[in-house]
């Protein structure tokens, strides 16, 4: 995802809707919404970002390592019901699956655990993410949204790439994958587990599948506007797509507030179960307008690490939720 693909591919592809920004003095989580509603324009009924997607349903059954990091109720031995959302960049939902501006690819996972209550992992194929702060994600976006192709030099997206190198440096992790059943997938915001003796361990999650196979931009062009989608469901009606969940740990000295710093790869690395899709849900579309994934929806086990991307992701979703299911 190139930043200067990425602005023209918006731009391309989008309705920009005038006025769609509100005042500065709204809350952080709303000016980041209203941001993305200014890049990709307002798609009644669909995510300001990731607007595009299906939704599947399967299981996760942890291996006896996680309950040794995490007291989590995911963790205690016995399969869990899921629901998984995999989805594109962006907030427009017609984006042709092969286009640049749809990576990075989503992956949203639902735990639903025994006592009625949920969990939540949202995470996407960066391996570390564009920017440190909600006022940097907004700031890009409306970068984004004033560079239109042909804008004089250097634009403002420009100006704002030179001055965060993360951006360029993230975008060009990602590729676009031959299916969303051979995509890796990070968590590039850290959590904390917690197990049964009160240690405490910082992680990072990965979602990885039995291989990773990207494609060129020049095959990816030549695809069809929906063959991800398509793909994942002609796999499906064959048998079960697997990945495994796992952990990256972290080491002294790791920093945890800041998701555009990697650690390092000697890090180790804890496989924590096998995550199953086994089916499309029925009717997908709907069923995904009335899903609202959150990375703030923890359960007793699992914490928020210091890094302030995942309060501000757990207040812009609803914010955004509550556009498409007004």
């Amino acid at each position: 995802m190139k930043p200067r693909s990425l602005a023209t591919a918006l731009f391309m592809l989008a309705v920009v809707i005038p006025g769609a920004a509100r005042a500065d003095d709204q809350p952080l989580e709303v000016q980041v919404v209203d941001a993305l509603n200014k890049a990709f324009g307002v798609h009644p009924g669909f995510r300001a970002n990731h607007a595009k997607g299906i939704v599947t349903e399967g299981t996760f059954k942890p291996l006896p390592a996680a309950a040794s990091l995490s007291k989590a109720a995911i963790f205690s031995g016995a399969a869990i019901p899921i629901t998984v959302r995999f989805s594109d960049s962006t907030g427009i939902p017609n984006l042709p699956d092969g286009a640049d501006a749809a990576n990075p690819h989503g992956m949203a996972i639902k735990f639903h655990l025994s006592d009625g209550n949920e969990t939540d992992m949202v995470i996407n194929s960066l391996k570390f993410f564009v920017v440190a702060t909600g006022e940097d994600f907004r700031d890009l976006f409306l970068a984004i949204a004033d560079s239109p192709p042909g804008a004089a030099k250097p634009t403002k997206l420009d100006a704002f790439v030179a001055a965060h190198p993360a951006v360029a440096a993230a975008s060009a992790t990602v590729g676009t994958p031959d299916s969303y059943a051979d995509e890796a997938y990070f968590g590039v915001n850290a959590f904390i587990f917690v197990n049964k003796a009160g240690k405490r361990q910082a992680v990072r999650y990965q979602v990885l599948p039995n291989r990773v196979v990207h494609i060129s931009p020049a095959d990816a062009a030549k695809r069809a506007p929906d063959f991800l989608s398509s793909d994942l469901t002609q796999r499906l009606k064959r048998g079960p797509v697997t990945f495994h969940l796992k952990v990256q740990v972290a080491g002294t000295g790791d920093p945890t507030r800041d998701p555009t710093k990697p650690w390092p790869d000697t890090r180790g690395i804890v496989d924590l179960g096998v995550i199953t899709i086994a089916r499309v849900v029925t009717n997908s579309d709907e069923a995904q307008k009335q899903l609202l994934f959150l990375p703030t929806a923890l359960t007793d086990g699992i914490e928020a690490s210091d890094d302030p991307l995942i309060a501000l992701r757990g207040g812009a979703y609803p914010v955004s939720f509550s556009r498409r299911n007004p």
